[in-house]
């Protein structure tokens, strides 16, 4: 049984906001790429889609590890993740599979999701440093 955190009312990874925006990530890239060309279905589609879905997965993941240590780490590579679907974003624009004012909302929404996790890497670190301690 997962046990719950205390004061936070979380239970499982579905509660966290982190991953919940993760999720619309990954559908706002199922929906962006269904437009690109064919040729592209294995190329830079399919790498975007891996990306997307390694962000929500890497957060879950971490959120199951039972030191906070694990639970950072699987946190820093959804933090790559973001670095990297942005990255394929630019490429997407500059290419022209996707408008600018898509390629800016979806910019700006994967930095509003690294942002979220830095805080959440914070906080999970500060906890780790108090818990180490209180058993010392």
């Amino acid at each position: 049984m997962q046990k719950k955190h205390e004061s936070t009312g979380i239970q499982t990874f579905k509660d966290l906001r982190i991953w919940q925006k993760g999720l619309q990530i990954v559908q706002k890239t199922y929906k962006s790429t269904s437009n690109y060309p064919k040729y592209e279905l294995y190329g830079l589609a399919s790498q975007m889609r891996r990306s997307a879905v390694s962000i929500p997965s890497n957060i879950a993941e971490g959120f199951r590890r039972f030191y906070p240590k694990e639970n950072i780490q699987f946190l820093r590579i959804s933090l790559g993740s973001c670095a990297e679907l942005e990255t394929q974003v630019i490429i997407s624009v500059d290419l022209e599979f996707l408008d600018s004012k898509t390629g800016t909302e979806f910019s700006a929404d994967l930095e509003h999701l690294s942002r979220m996790i830095t805080v959440s890497i914070k906080k999970l670190k500060q906890y780790a440093n108090s818990t180490q301690h209180t058993t010392s």
